[in-house]
Order: structure tokens, then sequence, then C-alpha cells
């Protein structure tokens, strides 16, 4: 644990928890369309299961309006079908090949209940976070009982590891301000 490239390792993992905690949030919907609303949605395809952007293309025409271009025309009521049913509350019509969604008004009470979410997906990449700190806290603590670092060394890597676990909290602390008061604004 004493080399450099062993730090960088753990700033890649947190870094890693970061971008994981930004694809969980980019999914929650906001007043706004986002073609990442969609991307909890699976489709039954060609014998397997399919994210939708691999059987349709997703656009953002309007503010408040996603168009779902289905590629193969067999397809468009299976996407019809697992978009009602994706519990994200959204309605599509279908229009030939396309799919429009119009997104309603958000709600007080699903906009309290999106940022209770976004809560729950910052925990998970704090907890994440956390246990890269401690990994890496073992790591010192191994190497400092082997004698492969003095305890000056040690006491010194330890700092710089808490440093970087607390800017990388603080930094989905911040992500998951902006994402709070992105769901609230009316």
């Amino acid at each position: 644990m004493s080399e450099a490239s062993d730090l960088k390792e753990l700033k890649r993992r947190m870094d890693g928890a970061i971008a994981a905690f930004k694809s969980d949030i980019a999914s929650l919907r906001t007043g706004r369309a986002s073609a990442n609303i969609l991307d909890p949605v699976t489709i039954e395809a060609y014998g397997s299961r399919m994210p939708l952007n691999q059987v349709a293309n997703i656009t953002v025409p309007e503010p408040r309006m996603l168009t779902v271009s289905v590629w193969d025309k067999s397809m468009v009521s299976a996407v019809e079908r697992a978009i009602r049913e994706s519990n994200l509350g959204l309605n599509p019509i279908v229009d030939g090949q396309n799919l429009r969604i119009p997104l309603p008004e958000l709600n007080e009470e699903r906009r309290r209940s999106l940022v209770k979410v976004a809560h729950e997906y910052a925990e998970k990449a704090k907890v994440a976070i956390r246990h890269v700190r401690r990994d890496g806290m073992d790591g010192l603590k191994k190497a400092e009982k082997d004698g492969v670092i003095g305890q000056d060394e040690s006491r010194s890597l330890s700092e710089r590891v808490q440093k970087m676990t607390d800017e990388t909290i603080s930094e989905i602390d911040r992500l998951l301000a902006d994402k709070e008061k992105e769901i609230m604004h009316v």
C-alpha cells in the first residue's frame, strides 16, 4: 500500500462509486425529459432481455416529451408494454413505428419520493466509498505490520486516504444537492 499506484487504485475505485451514483440519479425523473429516464426499461426481444436503447432510438423533441423510434416494427407492442409496466408512471402513445411519451407534471408527493430515492442512492455510494477507504487502511496497517513501510509513512498515507475519502463523499453530497434542487424545482 506504500506506492502512489495503490493510492491511484483507491482513487479509481472511489471515482467508480461516483460514476455509479451519477448513473443512478440520472435515471430519476425530474420535470424535464431525458433519454436516461428509460434506462431501467428492458424488453423481451429475440429470445433475451435487452435494454430499450438496443432496440430503439430515444430522442427528446420537446422539454416534456420523449420519442422512441423502434427499429423493428414487430417490437413496437413489446416496447410499449415494457414502458407501461416499468413503474415509471409513463403512458406511451403508439404512432406507427414510433412511440410518443408525454411526461406528466410531477406532484409534490412524487417529488418527495424521488428525493428519498436519490438519498438512498447517495447512501449506497457513500458506503461503497467507505469500503474502499477501509480496504486502503487495512492495506496500510498490513504493510506497516510487515515492515514494508514505517509508522510515519503509514500515518501520512492514512491521512491522504482519509482526505480522498472526504473529498469524494463531499462530491456525492454536492451531486445529491443539485439533483434534489432539480427534482423539487417546479
